[in-house]
């Protein structure tokens, strides 16, 4: 739990309202303006899930096409509310709420549908259990699209006899236009009339005659116009169908009533339905405010971390500072690129700060200027504790976390009250003598300036008193001090650590960065002298303060000096970083396009040749005569010299070393070394030769390199793919010794499978797809071994024995994995 006072200090109120802001709908605004920490640990995970899981499905298109968007809708909290309290005598609802609730339905659906697709179990698992939570009404959802319009009004499809009464209605309102103009063509009216329509007047049919021609005829007047120039004029031949006209309209409130009464009845039986659709709507509303507040504090959910791996908050900027900043220069226009790029203005302006405990430390202990942060930083890492815990995105860097905290209190600014008659020293003791009870290992004490407010002596010692007995109980602990007794404290102590806000040794002025391990200097009389107290007092502090013999200030400012060097180092070390991340990730990306396109290249030269071939329009010969020139054209000549991770160069042959010739795949021995012309002599078996020094490599190290995109094992898989016509064709770029037929007619049965047991290491290594086994038609026994060996070798998919054109069952085509 945080304390409300605790919440207070922290200005939390301030998120939450700005929260509520970015909420299109007033109950979205209630749920944002009553959000507090949650209670358990496994809330908050959930809450950050969920998050997480609603900004990747609102970022993700509709089965249409298009992404759901949430409009605004109306609140129906009250409507709810009357329907589930109220008597069913006492329950009158008009047509007004029931398409306010037909609108929050309809929205909920759709919502609904968006969310419920079936990826979403593995998606957005949380998301869909929030809306699958309670089923939503589907009858009442049907009864009210079918029963009101868009513009409010219930339909003439409501019910048949409210479609029969309209019906009548509209064709006895066109019999009376008829008459009326009849009537008035008949005797001459037209000049009596101000208009030559009819109108209503008391819900009855009149023509309006000029006042001085109401003589003129029977009739009744029922009203008289503002200026007393036109009465309202009733003749007798419409009284009749006036009447009718009353009886009708009579009907149809009735009917209409009837209506209401069975859409009333459809909400109390699916009213838990109508109270989870709008329950979803303000939770989706909640969820779009908190993304629309990420992109403005460029923030995200931070994960819950066991409390032994302690405190990591990286690029922390205080949440409020970041809004200020935001709403200064262009409002909460949150969602907007223009909104982005401000907020992206206001997190540069915005100093960050690396909070950081390690495992084991409990207790940070700042020290420095004042009006140098101190206070900002006990500020930055409460508020974003409790965002967090309430389920919000904070202002962090990637690698941040935080642990649970059960409780968490805060003594910042001046908490004297006049009217309970307590100093600000009294009120803290009272504060933390209430909350003691409830610190243990998974709380976190905030103290600002703890002590200050008696004798420096006695507060010093009361406060380290207090840092010992916390960290006894394992409670994380901030504290800002300007103690000296505090600043020798946070140095020694176990499980303490010490910290100190910079300030620039030049101007004098706080840098808002901190330095772990060490402590800085109060920096009290530059800051009066800096805020413009008479430069004689504070040359009379100096002098009082030399007297004491107590001035570290020299010392202090000679490590706050370090210290800001260090940090000025370190963010030029960042920049390289990030410059030399950006520049592998442009070049990879640059690779990964080079090899695409060289991949489709080859695959398309490749294609060619082996249709050339399939159409006769290329010898067998031609056709690996071509891809040997194919690949060649890949690999350059000098591709081996620009490689010298692969290749040996010249000064790592010697006499009697044992090299390998990659041209004839045969071992050698070297005899003598020419490196004018980086070559060496070789003794191949007796045969003596002079070997180009790229065409060698050490035994044991990789083959010869190959282009980007590996051409050879395309052009391997391009041919083998069509080997089926092709015999017994090796295609370039296989690996050596490899081939797509084995003849093994002849050996004998060990022999054989001997043979055959290599031949699939190497088809493999080569990346064949397909390869012909010959072992003759016989008597069958070497066919039965070779297919017995097949069944249980891994790498064998499928075999079976070739078509009669291409040998029949003398030969087996094998598909490899």
């Amino acid at each position: 739990m945080i304390h409300a006072r605790t919440l207070q200090a922290l200005e939390y109120n301030n998120i939450t309202d700005y929260l509520a802001s970015l909420c299109i709908s007033g109950v979205g605004r209630e749920r944002a303006l009553a959000l507090v920490p949650l209670a358990q640990a496994e809330d908050v995970n959930l809450a950050a899930r969920v998050y997480e899981e609603a900004a990747d499905w609102s970022s993700r298109p509709a089965a249409g096409g298009a992404t759901f968007v949430l409009n605004a809708f109306p609140d129906v909290t009250g409507f709810l509310h009357a329907a589930q309290t109220s008597r069913a005598h006492a329950f009158q609802p008009d047509v007004d709420a029931f398409w306010a609730l037909r609108e929050v339905l309809r929205l909920a659906r759709d919502a609904h549908a968006a969310i419920a697709v079936p990826e979403a179990p593995k998606q957005w698992p949380h998301l869909l259990a929030l809306a699958d939570g309670t089923p939503l009404p589907v009858q009442l959802t049907a009864a009210l699209l079918r029963c009101l319009s868009d513009d409010g009004l219930l339909k003439d499809e409501s019910s048949p006899e409210l479609y029969r009464l309209r019906g009548e209605l509209r064709r006895l309102h066109q019999s009376c236009m008829r008459k009326v103009k009849d009537y008035a063509l008949q005797y001459n009216m037209l000049a009596y009339l101000q208009d030559e329509f009819m109108t209503l007047s008391s819900d009855r049919y009149v023509l309006p005659l000029k006042a001085n021609f109401k003589g003129r005829m029977q009739g009744i007047i029922h009203d008289w116009s503002q200026t007393g120039e036109t009465c309202y004029f009733e003749p007798m031949f419409l009284v009749e169908i006036n009447n009718r006209l009353q009886e009708l309209k009579r009907e149809e409130r009735e009917e209409e009533r009837k209506v209401l009464l069975y859409l009333r009845s459809l909400l109390e039986a699916e009213l838990p339905g109508a109270q989870a659709a709008l329950e979803l709507l303000a939770q989706l509303d909640l969820l779009q405010a908190k993304r629309r507040l990420a992109a403005l504090l460029d923030g995200r959910c931070l994960p819950l971390t066991p409390v032994t791996e302690g405190i990591q908050l990286l690029d922390a900027r205080h949440p409020l500072l970041l809004l200020n900043r935001v709403k200064n220069a262009d409002g909460p226009a949150a969602g907007s690129g223009h909104a982005q790029k401000s907020a992206a203005r206001a997190t540069a302006a915005v100093k960050p700060l690396d909070i950081v405990l390690r495992p084991g430390e409990r207790a940070l202990i700042i020290t420095g200027g004042n009006a140098g942060g101190k206070t900002v930083c006990l500020k930055t890492l409460g508020l974003i504790a409790a965002m967090t815990l309430s389920g919000l995105p904070v202002p962090v860097g990637a690698g941040s976390h935080l642990p649970w905290f059960s409780r968490m209190d805060a003594f910042i600014g001046d908490e004297q009250s006049l009217a309970d008659n307590v100093s600000t020293f009294t009120a803290q003791i009272e504060h933390l003598a209430k909350a003691w009870k409830h610190l243990d290992a998974s709380g976190m004490v905030l103290l600002d300036e703890f002590g200050a407010g008696t004798d420096p002596a006695q507060g010093a010692a009361l406060a380290q008193a207090v840092l010992d007995e916390l960290l006894d109980k394992h409670t994380f602990v901030l504290a800002a001090t300007h103690f000296p007794a505090l600043k020798s404290y946070a140095l020694t102590r176990e499980g303490a650590r010490a910290a100190s806000m910079l300030f620039d040794p030049q101007s004098k002025k706080p840098l808002f960065k901190l330095a772990y391990d060490q402590v800085g200097a109060s920096q009290a009389l530059d800051v009066a002298r800096e805020h413009g107290l008479p430069e004689s007092i504070v040359r009379r502090a100096e002098h009082y303060l030399l007297q004491d013999g107590q001035d570290a200030t020299a010392l202090l400012s000679r490590l706050n000096d370090l210290a800001a060097k260090r940090e000025d180092e370190l963010v030029v070390l960042r920049q390289e970083q990030d410059k030399t991340r950006s520049a592998a990730r442009h070049e990879r990306e640059k690779l990964e396009k080079e090899r695409l396109r060289l991949h489709d290249e080859v695959r398309t030269k490749a294609s060619e040749l082996m249709r050339a071939w399939k159409e006769g329009r290329a010898t067998h010969k031609q056709a690996l005569k071509e891809m040997s020139r194919l690949r060649a054209s890949l690999v350059p000549d000098d591709a081996a010299e620009k490689n010298g991770s692969v290749l040996p160069r010249s000064e790592h042959f010697v006499v009697g070393q044992q090299v390998l010739h990659t041209v004839f795949n045969k071992r050698g021995v070297v005899t003598d070394v020419d490196e004018r012309r980086n070559r060496v002599r070789l003794d191949m078996n007796g045969v003596n030769l002079w070997a180009e020094m790229k065409a060698l490599r050490l035994p044991g190290s990789q083959g010869t390199p190959q282009p980007v995109g590996k051409p050879s094992s395309i052009l391997a898989a391009a041919h083998g793919s069509s080997s089926t016509n092709g015999g017994g064709a090796r295609p370039a770029g296989a690996a050596d010794g490899a081939s797509l037929r084995l003849d093994m007619r002849g050996l004998r049965a060990d022999v054989a499978l001997a043979e055959l047991e290599q031949f699939m290491d190497k088809a493999l290594l080569a990346g064949f797809r397909e390869v012909e086994l010959v072992h003759g038609r016989g008597t069958g026994a070497l066919r039965r071994q070779v297919h017995e060996f097949l069944r249980a070798f891994p790498a064998a998919e499928s075999f079976s024995l070739a078509p009669e054109d291409r040998g029949g069952d003398g030969m087996t085509i094998v598909i490899l994995r």
